[in-house]
Order: structure tokens, then sequence, then C-alpha cells
């Protein structure tokens, strides 16, 4: 099958290889003996394509100041073209070293301190460090569950942006960690409602390439390109490429005047050059890397799809909320903790790292969120683990 052929080829043991996942466990989690599922990175080589790449430039031998070829504008265009239906123009591109720093890039560039900006969690968690660690104020506009699945609360949206003056909305589309991709009708909503209010938008897409019916829809496409005039796309190839650390990501920003204050502000502070791996790497897998995207989807699916029909059989008072995009699954498991905390159970008890739900929002304290880029071995050991100690 395509899932087995995939993981023989590239499947890799990461222990000890100074892997954060792997060789961090004792200093993030205590234990160094657990099996990891936590941090959103894989055990699979990136593709050939890319490593190809790399090793034709280490070759080479210099690593001094680099300009970006027109090759690589194509590459990104084209992706972006034919996956998403988006065109991108060169002079929309901006780079950061990740997305992180982006999204800290644009609070400094477009808000003052003290201003307010909002999220809607349970969300990655950075979202909420940096707006703190930025001394902005953070708003909240919590999503809501109906039947297992989690939609946007616009009426709290709309009062809370309107209650606190707030200036910047930041969207994760995909939605991670609740694995939602948002419809077209939703973006437009959520759109219309910063627009009325004068509110900026960053939509961090970084997990845009793991869709699973082809249903990614890019704020920038939203009514035919409509909210361009104030929103910023912050995309990278470290989720679907495995490249974290080549720190390389885009800011994609189409309208003139928004750009200019994000260039007024790069001149004043960053002027970061563009990582030549990461660029080399980015150009090469979206050159080369589409078979082998489409072969690690098939596994994450896969992989998915043990611990949904698992739990659904062993344990049915589990919620596993439903993957339409990321590689990462959400789930609740309130029902099986029986007076124990998640930590006791899911760590203790299970011997598994994974990211706990408070993490990413109040309120979460009975959730998981698990990591499906790796083999259905280690899926299958986590859920024969939780299934025995439930």
């Amino acid at each position: 099958s395509i899932v087995e052929q995939f993981v023989d080829k590239y499947y890799v043991e990461r222990r000890n290889t100074n892997s954060l996942k792997w060789d961090a466990l004792e200093e993030r989690f205590g234990d160094k003996d657990l099996l990891a599922l936590w941090v959103a990175d894989m055990e699979f080589k990136t593709p050939d394509s890319i490593r190809e790449a790399l090793k034709e430039r280490v070759e080479h031998g210099v690593f001094g100041y680099t300009k970006l070829p027109e090759s690589y504008y194509n590459e990104y265009k084209k992706w972006h073209k034919e996956n998403f239906n988006i065109s991108v123009e060169k002079e929309w591109i901006r780079f950061a070293p990740g997305i992180v720093q982006a999204i800290l890039w644009v609070i400094h560039a477009y808000t003052d301190v003290n201003d307010s900006i909002v999220i809607m969690p349970p969300v990655y968690y950075p979202f909420a460090n940096s707006i703190r660690n930025s001394g902005r104020k953070l708003v909240e506009s919590p999503l809501i569950e109906k039947d297992k699945k989690f939609e946007i609360d616009f009426d709290t949206f709309e009062k809370v942006i309107k209650e606190n003056n707030v200036k910047l909305y930041i969207h994760c589309s995909p939605h991670n960690p609740v694995g939602r991709v948002w419809t077209r009708e939703e973006q437009e909503k959520v759109l219309e409602i910063c627009r009325e209010n004068n509110v900026l938008v960053l939509s961090d897409e970084i997990h845009q390439d793991f869709v699973y019916n082809n249903n990614q829809i890019s704020a920038l496409c939203v009514k035919e390109g409509k909210y361009h005039d104030m929103l910023i796309v912050a995309n990278s190839g470290s989720k679907t490429f495995n490249l974290a650390t080549l720190t390389h990501s885009t800011l994609l920003i189409p309208n003139d005047k928004v750009r200019a204050k994000f260039d007024e502000f790069s001149k004043k502070n960053l002027g970061a050059e563009p990582s030549l791996f990461g660029q080399l790497a980015l150009e090469a897998g979206y050159k080369g890397g589409k078979e082998w995207l489409t072969g690690l989807k098939e596994v994450v699916k896969y992989n998915y799809n043990i611990i949904n029909e698992t739990l659904a059989t062993e344990l049915p008072e589990v919620k596993v909320y439903p993957l339409e995009g990321t590689y990462l699954v959400f789930i609740n498991i309130e029902a099986i903790l029986k007076g124990r905390t998640t930590k006791q159970f899911i760590q203790e008890e299970c011997g598994l790292a994974i990211d706990f739900g408070h993490w990413f929002g109040k309120g979460y304290e009975n959730y998981i969120r698990i990591n499906l880029a790796t083999s259905p071995e280690n899926i299958k050991e986590a859920v024969k683990r939780i299934v025995e100690n439930a």
C-alpha cells in the first residue's frame, strides 16, 4: 500500500539526533522514556528533491550572501496557483525566519503597546504568548463546540471586537489544534466583521497543504480578493516538508499601503536575510515534492483512522474531533479520566508525550492533541496504551 511504501522509504529513528521531540523529553516532560507524539514535526525524511538540492549546494561549499533566483518565485507562485488558486504577485512576498517571528513582527509593526488583539481559542499557544509578551491586550472569542465539531461564535467575536476596540485578529486556517478547515462562508463572515470594525487580519495558513477534501480556502481568495486591503497571510514549507529549522517563512501582503508599513518597520528593526537552505529547500519541495506529500497525507489519514475507529469501538465515550486539516488530532478524554488529571493518565499511566489541551486555551484541561505525522506503529501503540489504562 501507499502507506507501507512511504513509511518503509522515509521513516527515520530520531532519538539521539538532538531532536526536540525525542531528546528533550526529560527537560520538557520530566521523563525520557515517553512515546513522543507532541510538537508538530515528523519522523519522516524530507522529499528526495529537497535533499538533492541541499547536497548539491553543500558540495559547492559556499554559503555567503545570496539573492533569491526567479526560479524560486516561479515555483512559489505555481504551487499556490495550482493548489489553492491564489495568484501571488512577487511584490507581495516578504520573508521571516518562522511563523512565530512573523506574528511578532506583525504585532509590533501594526499595533501599539496596550492595543487589543483577538484570537479564537483553543488555538496554537504562541498566538497568546506573542500578544502578552508584546505588552498587548489579549482578547478571546472562544470557538464553540456543536455536535462534536468546533464552530466560530460570530456574535461573541463581533461583541469583543467592539468592546475592546480590537486592532488585529490572528486567524488560524486550517485551525490548530481543532483540525477545522474554515469554509468560504465562515471566513467571509469573519473578514466582514473585521472590515466593519477596522481590524487588520493576520491569517496563519502554515497547515495549508494538509487538507483532506481539497477544501483549503486561503483568506486571500475570499470574495475574489475583496479583503486584500486589510489582510496579511503567513505561510511556510516548514510543516509541509518538515523543514522547521531551515528558518524560512513568507508573509504575503497584497496591499501597497499595508506592505509599505511593514517595510517601514522592517527598515528600523529587522533586515533579516532569507535563509539560503530554507529557500533552496522550499523551491525544491514545491518543484519535486508533490508525490511525497501525497504519500505523507495518506499516512496521516491512515493514522487518524486508527485512532478514530479504535476509540469509537473500545472507548466510545471519548470524543475524537474530525480531521479536516493539519496533521494533528484533538481529542476530549474527560469521560475516561475518572478522577485522574490528564497528565496523570496520559503521561504517567500511558507513557505518552502529547500536547495538553490547556496549553491552547482555558477550559481544555481534559483535551489532548496527538501528532499523526509518524509511523502507524507509534499510533497503534499509543491507542493501545490509552485503551488499556482507561
